[in-house]
């Protein structure tokens, strides 16, 4: 035997303490060990359609429908459900499969939409009488834009209604009133305005898909949402009531009567985006403002994509 062992007798030796090492853990485990925790047991089971693996959940395990919850809303419903407390939340049979959203990537509605809440730069200019085409409210001491008018230069350069103005020419708008806000802008060279504009902050998108009857499962009455209804692709997508209709696939429907935005979702393709704001802020936003004025001067064009 030599004084130092080989490159095998060390790979054979470190092999027999593993071993030993591996058969020492194994009986003391054994001596203490407990059962397997078992969630169903402990009250936990997961629900159908709940995530069960992988580090993304699917589309149906994010939306909470399981195949079974799926395949339930396929059928045609032949009996009215019991009348609920609150007429905010309504059912009705479906009219056949009911889908749901969310659609991303391809929805045309939310590329016109485009609500980012980003901070962009904006040059305005006047027109030759002098106008810019905007009117301008205070809302939390910040500045938002009111009402844009069609064909307007503040409609041409993508300004919206719901818009903040943060900075003009420089100026921080912050703490700015109504009347003073207007006589900057007014008093501001026709030229060159320079904006630093956030784009809508109180408002949010929604995109919807139709069942088989055509509808996504909301009603609302003078642009106010006042119902959803259950299990529809807008209850799943998280409609809310009190809350009013500002945009349709991204066109601005404000001051439109109520069978006019019906006729744009009923004509609108497959998926649906709606823009929409709490109706306490935007009541308080168009509170002083003419509705004929905003009837037949707002701007109702359909954004460019």
């Amino acid at each position: 035997m030599s004084l130092y062992p080989t490159l095998e007798d060390m790979h054979v030796g470190g092999l027999m303490e593993a071993q030993k090492a591996h058969d020492r853990a194994q009986a003391l485990a054994q001596q203490s060990a407990t059962p397997p925790y078992n969630p169903a047991a402990a009250g936990f089971a997961p629900s159908p359609g709940a995530f069960t693996g992988g580090m993304y959940p699917s589309l149906n395990e994010y939306m909470g429908l399981s195949p079974e919850m799926i395949d339930q809303a396929s059928r045609l419903q032949t009996q009215q459900p019991a009348p609920v407390a609150s007429q905010a939340v309504v059912s009705r049979p479906a009219a056949g499969p009911l889908m749901s959203g969310p659609v991303t990537g391809g929805s045309v509605g939310l590329l016109r939409a485009q609500v980012t809440h980003g901070i962009r730069a904006v040059t305005l200019c006047k027109d030759g009488k002098g106008k810019a085409g905007l009117r301008l409210y205070s809302v939390n001491n910040g500045v938002f834009i009111s009402f844009v008018m069609a064909n307007s230069p503040a409609a041409l350069c993508g300004l919206r209604f719901g818009d903040q103005i943060l900075q003009m020419n420089d100026e921080n708008c912050a703490g700015w009133s109504t009347d003073h806000a207007t006589k900057k802008l007014q008093k501001a060279a026709g030229d060159s305005i320079r904006l630093a504009v956030r784009d809508r902050p109180f408002e949010r998108t929604i995109t919807m898909v139709k069942d088989s009857a055509n509808r996504v499962g909301f009603g609302f009455r003078d642009g106010r949402i006042e119902k959803i209804v259950r299990e529809s692709s807008a209850a799943r997508n998280g409609i809310l009531t009190d809350h009013n209709l500002l945009e349709v696939n991204g066109q601005n429907v404000i001051g439109l009567k109520d069978k006019e935005i019906l006729q744009l979702l009923e004509q609108s393709p497959n998926d649906v985006t709606i823009t929409i704001m709490p109706s306490v802020i935007f009541q308080h936003i168009m509170k002083n403002m003419s509705g004929d004025l905003v009837r037949k001067s707002m701007d109702h064009s359909v954004p460019c994509i």
